[in-house]
C-alpha cells in the first residue's frame, strides 16, 4: 500500500521545503512528519525558502529543528548559519552545536562554538598516531584480551573518545590499524591462529550461553569499560554549594554507586527502554553498586496495575533485579513540603493564568518576547494559602498551578517558571483520594534523586535542557544535588515507540495486542522469542556516546541470530509438507537414524528419529521441472536426506486434479549408490511413523515481517497507518517437525526451572526473597533446519504431566537464517 496522497495543505507545506532546497522526496517526508510545524518556523525564520540552502545542509536544518526544540531562536539560527557557511557539514557536529547552546548563555564564544563541535579540526598524522597509542595504552586490557578479534568495537568506541571523534573515519581506521599491527602482528596472520584456535576448542563441549560467560569482546560489560560510561564521575564527585550536603551522601552510600531506572507507569516499555534499563542497571552492577526501579507515577490518569506489572516483569526477563522498588508516590507529603519551602523562599508563586496565557507569556507560537506573569509578585502568604486550598480540592484543575520562580530571561526554556504542581483531581492507585494535586515531572525528578541519594542520574540526551532546572531546584531547596548525565537514544528502523501510535495500533486492531511479535515491545520482543541476552548484547555492541542512533532492524536481527545460532538445537520442520514414497523399500522399512542437536555443540547431546519408506519434505524442495539452478529434487534429480545414508531419487509425482499442485512423490532409495558419492543438493525431512508418533502435526506456525514498509514510520506523523506492510504476518497450519521436538521442550523448560531453584537458593543464602519466574513457553526454541529459529508460543498448549509427549504447538518465527550466496541450490 503506498503513502496516502499529500493533502492540499501539505503540497503546500511540500513545495515550500522544496523552495528552500529540500529535494522532492525530503520535502514530501517532512510535510507529513509531526517535526513540520517547526521545520517550517525555523526554515522561515532563517528565509531559506528565498536563499535555499543544498538538500544534505536542509537536512541537517532539520536536524536542528527536530532535536533543538528547547534551544532559544536565536540558538537554533545560530546553528543553522554555521550550516549555511559550511562550517557544521555533519550530523555528529550539529549534535554537539545543539549541545553547546544548550548549555551556553548568550553572547555565544564562537572559538568555543567552533573548537566544540570539530569546525576545522585539524590533526598531523604524527599527532594521530600519538593519540590512538594514548588511546589503546588508557584501555591496554581491554584491547588485549581481544587483539583483532575485536578491532571493530575497539575503533568505534575511539570515535567516541573526545581526542578523536572529529578525525576522518578513514584516516582514523589506517593508524589504528597501524597500531594493532605493532601490537599483534599482522592482521592474516592473526586470522589464521584464530582459526586454529576455534578449530581446536570446536571438538570441545561449549561453556554455558548465560552473558556472563560471553567472550571478552562481545560482553555486556564492555560499555562499562570503554567510551563514555568510563568517563563519568565517581561517587562524590559531584560538587555541592553545601559541602555537608556531600558529606551526608557518602555516610548514607559508603561511596557506592546508586542509579536508578524511573519509567512512567503509563504504557508498556520498548526496545529503546532496553538500553536505559541495560545502563542503569548495569552500570551500577559493574560498579557493585545498586539500581533502584522507582515508578514515576505522578499521573494518575495514565497510569494502570498492569503497566507496573510488565515493567517489572520486563526488568527481571532482561537479568536485573531491583535493589528496592519505589515510587515517586512515597514522597508526596516531602514533596509538598519542600513545594511549600520553595514559596517561603520567594522561589515559587500560585497562578491562575490560563495554558494559553502561560504559553503567550513564553513567546507563543510565533516566538515573540517573554514577560512574567502578574501573579508573579504575589505576596508569599497569599501564595501559600492558594497552595494550601490547591491540596484541600478548592480548585478545579486548570484554575490553579503552582509555578517555579526561575528566570524568565534565560536562553534555555526550562527556566521560563516550569509548573510544579496541578490540579487533576483524579484518584490515585496508590494513595486513593489524599491528594487532588500532583507534582510535575521537572518538580519531582530531580527532589526523588536526591531522596535516594543517587550518585548518577543517567537520562537520555532530550533532557539536557533539564539539567539546568534539575540543578537551580536542588540548590534552590539546599537539598543534595545528584548530577545528571545525558546518552543518545536507541531507535531501531521501522519500529513504532510512540505509545499514542501503539494504542492506536492495537485498539484498533492492527495488531494482536502489546505483545504481537511484530512490535517492539518488550513482551512482544519477549513473546517472539528473542533471547534477553541478545537484547543486552545488541545494547552492548553499540556502545554508549552522547548520539542518538537510529540503528538498522538487520543489525538488530543478526545480534539475535548469532546467539541462537550457537544456543539452540536443531531440528526438522516441514512448512508445507509433501509425502514422498520411497517405493524400493519393503512396507514396514525402520532405520533408527542418530543426528546431533547441535552439529558444533555435543554437549546438547543427539536425538534419535525413525527413517522409513514415507518421509515428508517441503514443497520449496520440489519443482516439477528440472533447472541447472536447482539443486533440490525434480525429476532426473538425486538428493540427499540430511542424516540419512543414502540419497534418494526422482521416479514420478502426482497432482491434484484441480488445483495442479503436487501431492505426492515416488521415489528410490539408493541403496547402491557408491561410496563416495556425494549429491548436489541436501534437503530435511520428517518421517512417518505411526510407532514413533512421527511427525509432529503443528497447529500453527506465525511467520512475522516488518509490520511497517518504510524505515522510520515515525517521521510520517498519522500517516504511519498507510505505511503498514499487509503481508507482516502469516499463519501456516498443519506443518510437520519431527518427535524430537518433545525433548527439546522437555529440556528448555527444565532449564528454565533450574534457574528458578538457583535463584531460590541464592535469595535464601542472602536472606532475601526470590524473584518470581518471569519465563514462559518461548524459553523453548530451536533452529529449524534450512528454514528460520523458531520458539513455542503462548498459544501452545502442553499436557499437564512434562514427561509424556503430547499438546498443541503453536510456533513463532524469531530470526530467518543468515542469507547466503548459495540460497536456492
Amino acid at each position: 500500500m503506498a503513502p496516502a496522497a499529500l493533502s492540499p495543505e501539505m503540497e503546500e507545506l511540500a513545495a515550500f521545503f522544496q523552495r528552500a532546497g529540500l529535494s522532492e522526496q525530503r520535502a514530501k517526508e517532512t510535510a507529513r512528519s509531526k517535526t513540520a510545524p517547526a521545520a517550517r518556523s525555523l526554515f522561515e525564520a532563517a528565509r531559506l525558502d528565498t536563499s535555499p540552502l543544498e538538500d544534505k545542509q536542509g537536512a541537517l536544518v532539520l536536524q536542528v529543528a527536530k532535536d533543538g526544540q528547547a534551544l532559544s531562536d536565536e540558538a537554533r539560527l545560530y546553528i543553522v548559519e554555521a550550516v549555511r557557511d559550511g562550517r557544521l557539514s555533519k550530523s555528529d557536529q550539529v549534535t554537539a552545536a545543539i549541545k553547546f547552546m544548550g548549555a551556553t548563555v548568550p553572547p555565544v564564544d564562537q572559538a568555543a562554538f567552533d573548537e566544540a563541535c570539530g569546525v576545522g579540526f585539524t590533526i598531523t598524522p604524527d599527532e594521530l598516531d600519538r593519540r590512538v597509542h594514548a588511546y589503546l595504552t588508557t584501555h591496554d586490557a581491554e584491547v588485549s584480551k581481544t587483539g583483532w578479534g575485536g578491532f571493530s568495537k575497539t575503533s568505534g568506541l575511539m570515535r567516541q573518545d573526545d581526542s578523536l571523534k572529529w578525525v576522518n573515519p578513514l584516516e582514523l581506521k589506517a593508524s589504528a590499524e597501524k597500531a594493532f599491527e605493532e601490537k599483534f602482528g599482522k592482521k592474516e596472520d592473526a586470522k589464521k591462529a584464530q582459526a586454529e584456535k576455534a578449530k581446536k576448542e570446536s571438538k570441545a563441549p561449549k561453556a554455558s550461553t548465560s552473558t556472563a560467560s560471553l567472550p571478552a569482546a562481545e560482553s555486556p560489560d564492555d560499555m562499562f569499560k570503554q567510551g563514555w560510561l568510563s568517563r563519568l564521575h565517581r561517587p562524590g564527585g559531584n560538587e555541592q554549594p553545601i559541602a555537608e550536603r556531600m558529606k551526608e551522601h557518602l555516610a548514607w552510600t559508603g561511596g557506592k554507586v546508586f542509579t536508578r531506572f524511573p519509567p512512567e507507569p503509563n504504557g508498556f516499555l520498548h526496545i529503546g527502554h532496553s538500553k536505559a534499563i541495560a545502563v542503569n542497571f548495569g552500570y551500577a552492577k559493574f560498579h557493585k553498586g545498586h539500581c533502584y526501579l522507582r515508578y514515576d507515577d505522578t499521573n494518575p490518569e495514565a497510569e494502570e496495575q498492569i503497566y507496573f506489572d510488565k515493567i517489572l516483569e520486563n526488568v527481571r526477563w532482561l537479568g536485573y533485579e531491583p535493589y528496592q522498588i519505589t515510587h515517586s508516590s512515597d514522597h508526596f507529603q516531602e514533596l509538598y513540603d519542600l513545594a511549600c519551602l520553595l514559596i517561603k523562599k520567594g522561589l515559587a508563586y500560585t497562578s491562575d493564568d490560563s495554558a494559553e496565557e502561560i504559553a503567550n507569556q513564553r513567546g507563543g507560537k510565533d516566538h515573540g518576547p517573554r514577560y512574567e506573569s502578574k501573579d508573579r509578585k504575589k505576596p508569599i502568604e497569599q501564595s501559600l494559602a492558594e497552595f494550601a486550598d490547591m491540596k484541600a480540592g478548592k480548585y478545579k484543575p486548570g484554575e490553579m498551578v503552582l509555578r517555579m520562580k526561575q528566570d524568565m530571561q534565560s536562553s534555555n526554556p526550562t527556566m521560563w517558571d516550569i509548573i510544579a504542581y496541578r490540579v487533576l483531581g483524579k484518584p490515585h492507585h496508590r494513595t486513593g483520594t489524599q491528594w487532588c494535586i500532583y507534582p510535575t515531572y521537572d518538580f519531582t525528578h530531580c527532589l526523588c534523586d536526591s531522596f535516594e541519594n543517587i550518585t548518577h542520574s543517567l537520562c537520555t540526551v532530550e533532557f539536557i535542557a533539564a539539567r539546568t532546572a534539575y540543578e537551580w531546584l536542588c540548590d534552590a531547596l539546599e537539598v543534595y544535588k545528584p548530577r545528571q548525565s545525558e546518552y543518545g537514544r536507541l531507535t531501531l528502523e521501522g519500529a513504532i515507540t510512540s505509545k499514542r501510535k501503539l494504542l492506536k495500533l492495537v485498539k484498533e486492531g492492527h495488531v494482536n495486542g502489546w505483545d504481537d511479535p511484530r512490535l517492539h515491545t518488550l513482551v512482544a520482543l519477549k513473546r517472539r522469542g528473542v533471547p534477553p541476552a541478545a537484547i543486552i548484547t545488541f545494547v552492548s555492541s553499540l556502545g554508549v556516546s552522547t548520539q542518538n542512533s537510529l540503528v538498522q532492524l538487520s543489525r538488530f536481527e543478526q545480534t539475535v541470530r548469532s546467539h541462537l545460532e550457537m544456543t539452540t538445537p536443531r531440528l526438522n520442520l516441514i512448512l508445507r509438507p509433501i509425502r514422498v514414497t520411497l517405493e524400493n523399500l519393503p512396507a514396514d522399512f525402520f532405520l533408527e537414524v542418530e543426528k546431533p542437536l547441535h552439529p558444533k555443540d555435543p554437549s546438547m547431546g543427539t536425538a534419535r528419529v525413525p527413517f522409513t519408506r514415507e518421509v515428508f519434505i517441503d514443497a520449496d524442495d520440489f519443482r516439477t521441472e528440472a533447472s541447472k539452478d536447482f539443486f533440490r529434487l525434480a525429476p532426473g534429480a538425486t538428493v540427499g536426506l540430511l542424516n540419512v545414508p543414502k540419497p534418494i531419487s526422482y521416479v514420478s509425482h502426482e497432482t491434484d486434479p484441480a488445483t495442479g499442485a503436487v501431492t505426492h512423490i515416488i521415489c528410490r532409495y539408493d541403496e547402491d549408490v557408491k561410496e563416495g558419492f556425494k549429491p548436489k543438493g541436501w534437503i530435511h525431512w520428517v518421517a512417518s511413523s505411526a510407532a514413533h508418533n512421527s511427525p509432529v502435526k503443528v497447529k500453527e506456525t506465525r511467520l512475522f515481517s516488518r509490520l511497517f514498509k518504510s524505515d522510520n514510520p515515525g517521521a510520517l506523523g498519522d500517516a504511519y497507518l498507510d505505511d503498514l506492510n499487509p503481508e507482516s504476518l502469516k499463519v501456516v497450519e498443519g506443518a510437520l517437525i519431527e518427535p524430537a521436538v518433545w525433548d527439546v521442550v522437555r529440556s528448555s523448560l527444565k532449564r528454565a526451572n533450574e534457574v528458578v531453584e538457583l535463584r531460590k537458593a541464592e535469595a535464601a543464602k542472602n536472606g532475601t526473597e526470590a524473584p518470581p519466574s518471569v519465563d514462559g513457553l518461548e524459553v523453548v526454541r530451536f533452529q529449524a533446519n534450512r528454514v528460520a529459529y523458531f520458539c513455542l508460543d503462548a498459544d501452545s498448549k502442553l499436557v499437564e504431566d512434562g514427561a509424556k509427549d503430547g499438546g498443541e504447538l503453536v510456533l513463532n518465527l524469531i530470526a530467518s537464517l543468515k542469507e547466503d550466496k548459495g540460497k536456492g541450490r
